[in-house]
């Protein structure tokens, strides 16, 4: 890009969108004309964060901390969405918002996104359960979805130490819709696979935009993974999708995830693994290196000959 580019100021602008009395949070990111973008991004956070701490988190003297602001930066229309139980959305805590929930809860941003910008395909971005709730809104929707990013993401279940230490607080998920979370928890997030791959700092940064909007979370993706897997069936998702494994990640096994990428009909696909990558990968000290496995997905030449 050029002086001039970079020199531009990121816009920023809130959107809510409301269906069947579910109240949305959107936050989109962009540079110059929306119109005139590389593509428009939709980012999908996990089970223990609203979107904005994940994906528009600001740390003083951490360049390009936040993944919107890099993404817009390279041309793209970036968006985000509070999932329902989640961070500015609606908060009806009488049921715990499962992957299924989350998946609806994309569509709904789609079609704000496309009333605001043009029925043209999203790519989608996700990570932990928002892979899973990205990757079933692909299954769901196909004709929605340019290309598909699944970072952090679970297929069976098999073989996860993450899920099999979770298993065992079970009947407490499933006794309630929700549970406290603290910054001892987030904390945690960072300890549990490789203590070291993120700074102290960016992970106090990370728990006080997490706290700041919420104090607990949805018990419904935890139960869906450690007991409903597998929630989505690769062989129906056509998009071109690229599987992103961070080296210490523990919410999956290889094997798991090859298995997962193998039954991807659509040769258009990649399967990256992130050294030095645990968990939360854009909290990560690699995570320009997540942003440019990312981008060059995103920007790859479409085929030009399918035989």
């Amino acid at each position: 890009m050029t002086n001039s580019t970079q020199d531009q100021a990121v816009e920023s602008h809130d959107h809510w969108s409301e269906r069947d009395g579910v109240k949305l949070f959107l936050r989109q990111k962009f540079m110059g004309d929306p119109g005139r973008t590389r593509g428009i991004i939709l980012f999908v956070h996990g089970s223990s964060m609203a979107s904005t701490p994940t994906f528009d988190l600001q740390v003083p003297g951490r360049p390009y901390s936040s993944a919107m602001d890099w993404f817009a930066r390279q041309g793209f229309d970036t968006w985000c969405v509070d999932m329902e139980g989640y961070g500015r959305s609606s908060k009806d805590r009488s049921h715990k918002s499962n992957i299924a929930t989350g998946a609806a809860n994309c569509a709904q941003a789609a079609d704000y996104i496309a009333s605001v910008r043009g029925n043209v395909p999203l790519h989608l971005y996700g990570i932990s359960s928002g892979a899973l709730r990205a990757a079933l809104f692909a299954q769901n929707h196909p004709e929605r979805v340019g290309r598909l990013a699944l970072d952090a993401f679970v297929y069976t279940g098999e073989g996860s130490p993450t899920l099999a230490d979770r298993r065992k607080k079970m009947p407490q998920f499933e006794a309630a819709d929700t549970r406290p979370i603290d910054r001892k928890f987030v904390h945690s997030i960072f300890e549990r696979d490789h203590p070291g791959t993120a700074d102290a700092k960016v992970v106090d940064c990370f728990a006080d935009a997490i706290l700041a909007l919420d104090s607990e979370m949805p018990n419904g993706t935890y139960i869906d993974m450690c007991a409903h897997l597998p929630v989505v069936d690769p062989a129906r998702i056509t998009a071109p999708t690229i599987i992103m494994r961070g080296e210490y990640d523990g919410i999956a096994s290889l094997e798991d995830l090859l298995d997962f990428y193998c039954r991807l009909p659509n040769a258009d696909k990649q399967f990256a693994i992130m050294p030095g990558i645990a968990h939360a990968s854009f909290q990560q000290k690699n995570y320009m290196m997540v942003y440019h496995i990312l981008h060059s997905f995103l920007t790859q030449p479409a085929p030009v000959y399918r035989g």
